[in-house]
């Protein structure tokens, strides 16, 4: 039977990586969620961090879900991060040992713990990933119980911090939200400040909150799958069995607006030039926003009806990749790079990472709410392209062109919309369904109706018909697509090419 990983295990292994003196390091971050991407970004930074002795500070975590901690206790908190993928056009594979978690609470079951834990001076940092849905105000009382929502339970953390050192203004917290909103540092503040009032709790309290924590937006980037489905055989590999293991991908990016108090107590940055503390993460977001984001939503729906199903798959195809090049490199990219210097190679890593072998990203997820990631990723940079050119940007027509087609039904079922793949049909998951499912009803001329949908204020945040040419285009891209086939249009286009 193999052994299990933790401190007993690292004590009889010196070259595990894991340096006992770890062990004894402050608790310094308070962390809410114990989710894959956490583990695989702030606590892979930290760990690293720790292991440069650059930080010298461990994190407590709080799990926020239903459930035991058992598999964090069994393994002193100790897990396996393997790190898989493309980096610079080569396979990385490195495995990692990280010892940053000192303890992890059941945030109901272990509630005065919890607060307990924030009358330690060294801890000084609170990171959350609570989800999108967990940055929303509920109005609710804190008292000696748990509350339900994390921003009540932020609020009470701050309070009890607040009576127990006194409230001076050395005493407070950088706090960083890493959930997937815009503005999240921001939006999480005044979420706790509306339930503060609500609470009535003492204007020198408020004022506490506002002049000594550190509310910061941020931006994370990383894919991390999780546990590898061949765990068993992993293991055995390594020697050690590891509940809690993870595979993250090379690349990451982690974007914080702050300044140098904020450098000062997030020390760990300096361990990984990925880890930025700047004026602006705005740059940041566009790029992810246009560029990676942008890009799937261009490419799914065409490769997808292709015949192909995951992102892996289409860097295989050489038509499909040749897709993916040009409208990262040749199209979205010229619209963004003057005003974020870093796009040019984010442009690059977004190419490696969508050849990642060891990341099964489904097309058909991708297209989940498909037109409204079309308007909010693309529109803006297809407006941006003409301006800049003077002519329309091909590929992203052609993507355009395809999206329409892969959103006409062929039947519509008790409210649910299907599309055809061959022989096969697939749901179409967009809340725009029924509008398009309308135009293709009435679509007899493929002009008349492409017009009609470029200029339909439900989808667009403009009229595309303003874009000279573009319905005209796109309705002949479509007609082609849908006569000759996507496949076989890809074909030929790439030989003319």
């Amino acid at each position: 039977m193999l052994p299990i990983l933790n401190k007993e295990f690292i004590s009889k292994h010196p070259d595990s990586g894991v340096y006992e003196r770890i062990y004894s390091y402050p608790e310094k971050i308070l962390q809410f969620g114990t989710g894959v991407l956490l583990r695989g970004l702030v606590d892979y930074l930290v760990d690293k961090a720790n292991k440069q002795g650059i930080y010298q500070g461990r994190i407590v975590v709080v799990k926020s879900t239903d459930g035991d901690t058992n598999d964090f206790s069994s393994q002193d908190g100790l897990f396996t991060t393997h790190i898989k993928g493309i980096s610079q056009g080569e396979l990385v594979d490195e495995l990692l040992i990280n010892a940053a978690i000192s303890r992890v609470l059941q945030s109901n079951a272990g509630w005065r713990q919890i607060l307990d834990a924030v009358h330690q001076s060294a801890l000084q940092t609170i990171i959350s990933n609570t989800t999108e849905v967990g940055i929303q105000y509920i109005p609710e009382r804190i008292g000696k119980e748990a509350p339900a929502s994390f921003p009540a339970k932020l609020l009470a953390i701050l309070w009890e911090r607040f009576n127990y050192l006194g409230g001076s203004n050395h005493t407070g917290f950088v706090i960083v939200p890493t959930e997937l909103v815009v503005d999240n540092g921001r939006l999480l503040k005044d979420i706790v400040l509306q339930l503060a009032a609500y609470n009535e709790l003492p204007a020198t309290f408020i004022t506490w909150i506002h002049e000594a924590n550190y509310f910061c937006n941020s931006l994370v980037d990383r894919i991390v799958p999780g546990k590898p489905r061949n765990l068993p055989a992993i293991a055995s590999a390594a020697g050690y069995t590891d509940q809690l293991w993870i595979e993250v991908e090379p690349y990451l990016l982690w974007a914080i607006e702050g300044n140098d108090i904020i450098r000062k107590t997030l020390g760990f940055y300096q361990a990984d030039a990925r880890m930025l503390i700047t004026t602006s993460i705005t740059p940041f977001r566009e790029q992810k926003l246009r560029l990676l984001n942008g890009s799937h939503t261009a490419a799914a729906p065409l490769a997808y009806l292709y015949g192909l199903n995951t992102v892996y798959e289409c860097m295989q195809e050489e038509h499909i990749r040749h897709f993916f090049h040009q409208v990262v490199l040749k199209e979205i990219l010229p619209t963004i790079a003057e005003g974020c210097p870093v796009a040019t190679v984010f442009a690059q890593e977004v190419l490696d990472r969508f050849a990642n072998p060891f990341i099964a990203h489904k097309l058909i997820s991708i297209t989940f709410q498909e037109s409204s990631k079309m308007n909010a990723r693309n529109v803006r940079t297809l407006i941006r392209y003409y301006e800049q050119y003077q002519v329309l940007p091909p590929y992203l027509c052609l993507g355009f062109a395809a999206m329409l087609l892969f959103l006409r039904p062929v039947r519509e079922e008790a409210g649910k919309y299907f599309g055809q793949r061959a022989e096969e049909e697939y749901l179409i998951t967009d809340d725009n369904a029924p509008v398009f499912a309308a135009w293709w009803k009435e679509g007899t001329n493929i002009t008349a109706m492409v017009t009609g949908i470029c200029a339909d204020k439900r989808l667009w945040e403009t009229d595309l018909n303003t874009l000279p040419g573009f319905a005209a285009e796109v309705a002949s891209l479509l007609t082609i697509l849908q006569t000759e086939g996507v496949k076989a249009f890809m074909q030929l286009q790439h030989q003319k090419n």
